[in-house]
């Protein structure tokens, strides 16, 4: 039961050169298929120091692999209803309930290496939260659906988030400002996320493709290969394997 830090830390992501960076990976072709689950696959996670992934699914199990064969190492049964998230932070005991959102909450992330929060939900806002105080200190309007995923850069400058009719849009958390909207619908934006150089952004769609936005150039890249919808994606740390998790219950691996 520790307590929250009082400052914010460093964040060792703003001392990453852009001169040092590789170029970034597009070019990802689908490696493998992991029956996982017999539900459909709600989310995966990277363990953010080591190469282990979790999934969790409508089948009410939660599943740690070991990278890159994706071998089962553990089994997490007791949910009595389907798992929507997971992840590898502990949050030993409910310190506060958040209140602001007149509809469901979508998803929760902290600004990386503080106490600050960003939501996404139904109601059409994003709302960025002191999770010490559990006040929300500012909420951000512009979707015109439900907001089904929202999520810092590493950098920690912007957000991007994605909705219920495949609107994807990137927003200057520094302003507080929106930078750019990408329509990638009519199928739903169900999840986004970062390469750890913050240049190519992931989104999961309604159609089964895995759309990567090149923050660059502003080019759409798409990897066919989900037979049905696309839940969830996530980059390994390197940026060179992508994994996917579908409404079939498998996880693929693309590089």
């Amino acid at each position: 039961d520790s307590e929250f830090p009082i400052d914010m830390q460093p964040n060792p992501n703003l001392n990453v050169s852009k001169e040092s960076l590789s170029p970034a990976k597009f070019d990802y072709k689908l490696k493998n298929i992991f029956r996982l689950h017999e539900l459909p696959v709600s989310c995966v996670s990277m363990q953010p120091h080591k190469d282990i992934l979790v999934s969790c699914g409508e089948d009410r199990l939660w599943k740690v692999l070991g990278l890159p064969k994706c071998n089962v190492l553990l089994t997490g049964f007791g949910h009595t209803d389907w798992l929507s998230d997971c992840c590898f932070h502990p949050s030993e005991r409910c310190r506060c309930t958040l209140y602001g959102h007149t509809d469901s909450v979508n998803s929760i992330e902290f600004f990386p290496f503080s106490n600050t929060l960003l939501t996404s939900s139904a109601d059409k806002t994003l709302s960025i939260w002191d999770a010490r105080t559990g006040i929300c200190e500012q909420s951000l309007y512009g979707h015109m659906h439900s907001i089904n995923d929202a999520i810092f850069d590493p950098r920690g400058h912007m957000i991007a988030s994605c909705d219920a009719c495949g609107v994807t849009k990137l927003w200057d958390f520094r302003k507080l400002l929106p930078i750019v909207s990408i329509d990638i619908g009519p199928s739903p934006g169900n999840e986004v996320n970062f390469d750890s150089s913050g240049r190519v952004l992931a989104q999961a769609s309604g159609n089964g493709v895995i759309h990567l936005l090149d923050l660059k150039s502003g080019e759409i890249h798409k990897l066919m290969g989900h037979e049905n919808e696309a839940h969830t994606v996530v980059f390994s740390h390197d940026g060179e394997i992508l994994f996917s998790g579908g409404s079939d219950g498998t996880v693929r691996t693309w590089s």
